[in-house]
């Protein structure tokens, strides 16, 4: 696939979840809704992008009478493009909303050029940073990913639990990497956990030789990964052939099917806090998110085959519901395809109070854009390329 030529995804959903969506909701006026999606297609984060891409061609052709065009731009898993990508969709193609991008490094990079366009924005990326704190630039950043705060909190409950004394990092050197050892640090000392070593890679690195070495000699019990996508199945090779036999964390960065398959047998026995879709079918009854997650796996799989699913795929999904829950409401003061339709969409997000979605329950404030809280998150056992839900 090029990079950076667009791709229009539109058709129906059932009537089911047609009214997730706001379908029947009265509208200002007869005009097309324009939604940007800045996604990594290609490159290394291109498993993380793809599902996204594919979860967008199942958006509605209409929100509330109105017909909507999805614009998807590639930004090749680079910064740059993904700033490039940003000012075309507000600057030519003058988009109502975005959606991305796919990674932390681009979605912070866009910050800029979305808060000059005055543009609501939903990233699909992991860091905290992203949205807080809610300044001038990120008052029109949203995001659906869990943070990494809040992983990073899950980590440290499960190792204390299970005897952990000390733990290495070993991450990306970047913003996602950078930004989730802070977390992961924050969450350690709180649990009394000592740091003995603090390893960096880069995304397109052939190997992790000299790092995992490194890691190995300071003998720590556990290891935390902070990266995405299949460039995260590096550190847990790279530990297993130096005859590492500690516990392995991932990020929820890793959830999807590329990265069980690139990873293989060394990732038997790690674990990873992760979005509830990754497990629905094994969540107990009453878990609030089971029920959307069941119904977004159905129709998934229904087009794209069996164990197809991604949690990236489903912070799509759930960036559909935002809007489908807001753009109905923004309607109701502004015509789509004006400055005032954007601020009405933009403070509409922000109010989204309890929506259901697959990764929990959105309570969103003007200090809080996520508005998701500890039950969107749940613990993973890598088992067999399968992933296994573990009970509090």
């Amino acid at each position: 696939m090029k990079p950076s030529r667009p791709r229009r995804f539109a058709c129906s959903l059932a009537s089911s979840v047609a009214a997730l969506f706001g379908l029947s909701a009265p509208a200002l006026a007869l005009a097309q809704i324009k939604i940007g999606l800045v996604l990594s297609l290609t490159g290394p984060a291109a498993s993380l992008g793809i599902p996204a891409r594919d979860t967008a061609a199942m958006f509605p052709a209409q929100i509330a009478g109105q017909q909507v065009q999805y614009i998807v731009l590639d930004d090749a898993s680079d910064t740059t493009q993904a700033v490039q990508d940003t000012r075309k969709l507000i600057d030519e193609q003058h988009v109502d909303v975005i959606i991305g991008s796919s990674i932390t490094p681009n979605t912070l990079a866009m910050l800029d050029v979305v808060a000059q366009g005055e543009t609501p924005t939903i990233s699909l990326a992991s860091s905290a940073k992203i949205i807080e704190p809610v300044d001038d630039k990120r008052h029109w950043m949203f995001k659906t990913p869990q943070t990494d705060a809040m992983m990073a909190g899950a980590i440290a409950e499960h190792a204390a639990a299970h005897n952990v004394k000390t733990i290495a990092y070993i991450g990306q050197a970047d913003a996602l990497g950078e930004a989730f050892y802070t977390e992961v640090a924050r969450a350690a000392q709180a649990r009394g956990i000592k740091i003995v070593a603090s390893e960096r890679f880069n995304r397109t690195d052939p190997s992790v030789t000299g790092q995992a070495l490194k890691i190995v000699t300071a003998k720590p019990d556990a290891v935390v990964v902070g990266a995405a996508g299949t460039p995260a199945a590096l550190p847990p090779k790279a530990l297993k052939e130096r005859g590492y036999k500690g516990v392995i964390y991932h990020n929820h960065g890793v959830g999807n099917r590329d990265f069980l398959r690139v990873c293989g047998a060394d990732c038997n026995g790690t674990f990873l806090p992760a979005s509830p879709v990754l497990v629905a079918s094994q969540l107990p009854d009453g878990e609030p998110e089971r029920r959307l997650a069941l119904d977004y796996i159905s129709r998934y799989e229904a087009r794209y085959g069996a164990g197809s699913v991604s949690a990236f795929g489903a912070y799509t999904w759930d960036a559909g519901l935002l809007l489908g829950s807001a753009i109905p409401i923004a309607l109701q003061s502004a015509a789509p395809g004006t400055k005032e339709f954007r601020h009405a969409l933009r403070d509409a997000i922000e109010s989204t109070r309890g929506l259901h979605t697959t990764n929990g329950i959105v309570n969103m404030s003007a200090t809080d854009h996520l508005g998701l809280d500890a039950r969107a998150r749940v613990m993973v056992e890598i088992q067999d390329g399968k992933w296994v839900y573990q009970p509090h």
